[in-house]
């Protein structure tokens, strides 16, 4: 089988996978919770997007990677990895909920910038060497939890609201 299909299984799988898991353990877990409480996990699990700067590493990546994917697709995380942790900090403030939006909106178009341009670039899944697991296994869970974080965002929720005000 053509590694090109095999990676796009590997990306499909991914995202199977970590939907089981987002929908049987992380929703039914975060519905219930506070606002702020159900986005702190996330915005933790964001926090450590700062390892897609492994596409710019010689001899972690092919020499080939295009660098119209892996420059955006480093930076754009490592962004992220920041607005993550700033939002994080003012969570507790009236700039943290605004500050989530922000993250949210700009940390999924990077992700679906990514898929762009290694689409438009040429990337071939061989390039990405040690980084595959990135795109195949982070990249679903970072996806799959933006919609979370939307979810939370936007919820009208009487048991987060009675829990944010019982504080």
């Amino acid at each position: 089988m053509p590694a090109q299909a095999l990676f796009g299984i590997s990306v499909a799988f991914g995202f199977i996978a970590w939907g089981i898991v987002a929908a049987q353990y992380f929703w039914p877990l975060l519905r219930t919770q506070a606002r702020g409480d159900a986005l702190r996990p996330l915005l933790l699990l964001h926090s450590f997007r700062f390892i897609g700067l492994a596409f710019l590493v010689k001899g972690v990546v092919a020499p080939e990677l295009p660098a119209a994917f892996a420059v955006p697709a480093a930076y754009g995380d490592l962004i992220a990895a920041l607005l993550a942790l700033v939002a994080l900090a003012a969570l507790r403030s009236g700039f943290g909920i605004p500050l989530v939006w922000v993250f949210n909106l700009l940390g999924s178009a990077d992700l679906l910038n990514a898929f762009y341009q290694a689409n438009a670039s040429g990337l071939e899944a061989g390039m990405l060497q040690a980084t595959y697991f990135i795109p195949t296994f982070i990249v679903p869970l970072l996806l799959i939890t933006h919609v979370l974080v939307f979810l939370i965002l936007v919820r009208r929720d009487s048991v987060a609201a009675a829990h944010e005000r019982a504080r």
